[in-house]
């Protein structure tokens, strides 16, 4: 399964028909398919990093949320513990799935009681893919094929159901929030889920801090840690103030890193640079591209304010600049700014190309306040 687009209306503040779309515009060199795509199916490509971009409050977590939302219903057939209101949202969500692709279109109500979405007129359409026919692929015309009527479950859970017949993880969201002390149970849970060596956690404490030789799991509370040589326990929050607060979320990720490019699900990152040196960022990037190491097309979906790392990207049709006003909107760099592709991309965001500098206004009144 890959997921090729999602449309949304009432969506937290987004506009309406607000859509993020994953499958490439532009035109595709050997390099681009290289380090830069993932093949799908025939002449179906899609990309290995996608960025979210923008200046403070311009919606960036929104567009990860709403990402999360489409994933959460394609995993686990339902919606829960969000922290937005279900009621009204309209979704359509595209995907490719064994050789087929799928329309799913639903709207969105809540059980309020048990902080769950309700699924409310549910439509599922599929199409045989034909790579002739690529040019259509979001035509509804083109869908010959309406499933799910005949289904009966309860309406907290998605007739997704009956495309897929199980849960499977399809994109894990790992956000800005401190988890606290739960991190490092979360840390050894995912090791354990998914069958990760003991010494892939060592080489990831190397690249957190090098005078740390081994963490293990005594049980949830407490840990066995040697540091520069000495061995000695730890309860989980004496771990806490043990280790940087950039080290304890930076082991985490990473296991969620390894995870998603040994099992091929997509990993979705909210502000990546949050406790994070920009060269772990950039490595991070490098390995969803490498395709020997991302040998089961996981895609890298992320936002950020480091606006280097967009140099990082090869390519425009996979950069989102994200925008408040009224309601926030998306644009696509590709699709909606003439941008030279041989010209910097951070020194376009800095000589503000896409409308997101900071307001030299606005700091210049905070300052005459506080000379005042």
């Amino acid at each position: 399964m890959k997921l090729l687009r999602v449309k949304a209306n009432h969506f937290k503040n987004c506009s309406n028909d607000y859509t993020i779309d994953f499958v490439s515009k532009s035109r595709k060199f050997s390099e681009d398919k290289e380090y830069e795509l993932q093949e799908v199916a025939p002449e179906l490509h899609v990309f290995n990093t996608m960025v979210f971009i923008g200046k403070n409050a311009s919606g960036k977590s929104s567009a990860i949320d709403l990402l999360d939302c489409a994933y959460s219903i394609l995993s686990e057939f339902r919606l829960e513990n969000k922290k937005y209101s279900y009621d009204g949202i309209e979704l359509e969500i595209i995907f490719y799935h064994n050789d087929f692709i799928y329309r799913y279109e639903t709207t969105l109500g809540s059980d309020k009681l048990r902080n769950r979405a309700i699924f409310i007129n549910e439509k599922i359409h599929k199409k045989k893919y034909f790579k002739s026919k690529v040019k259509e692929l979001y035509n509804p015309d083109t869908f010959d094929k309406l499933l799910g009527d005949n289904v009966w479950l309860p309406d907290d859970i998605s007739r997704l159901f009956s495309v897929f017949g199980q849960k499977k993880t399809r994109a894990i969201y790992f956000d800005s929030y401190e988890d606290g002390t739960e991190t490092y149970r979360l840390l050894f849970n995912a090791l354990k889920n998914y069958e990760i060596e003991s010494s892939v956690l060592s080489k990831i404490l190397r690249v957190f801090d090098e005078n740390i030789e081994s963490l293990e799991m005594v049980d949830e509370k407490n840990y066995k840690l040697i540091f520069k040589g000495e061995e000695k326990n730890y309860t989980d929050t004496q771990l806490m103030y043990m280790l940087s607060s950039g080290t304890t979320k930076g082991l985490l990720l990473y296991v969620l890193m390894v995870a998603s490019l040994k099992e091929g699900f997509d990993l979705l990152i909210d502000e990546v640079e949050n406790h994070f040196h920009k060269t772990l960022v950039e490595n991070m990037i490098s390995l969803y591209k490498d395709k020997t190491v991302n040998r089961n097309n996981a895609t890298l979906i992320f936002t950020t304010h480091y606006c280097e790392v967009l140099d990082q990207m090869g390519r425009q049709d996979n950069i989102w600049i994200c925008k408040s006003g009224l309601h926030v909107s998306l644009s696509n760099m590709y699709e909606d700014y003439k941008i030279r592709p041989e010209l910097l991309k951070s020194k376009q965001y800095y000589n503000n190309a896409f409308q997101t500098a900071v307001d030299y206004n606005a700091l210049m009144n905070l300052k005459k306040v506080l000379k005042s």
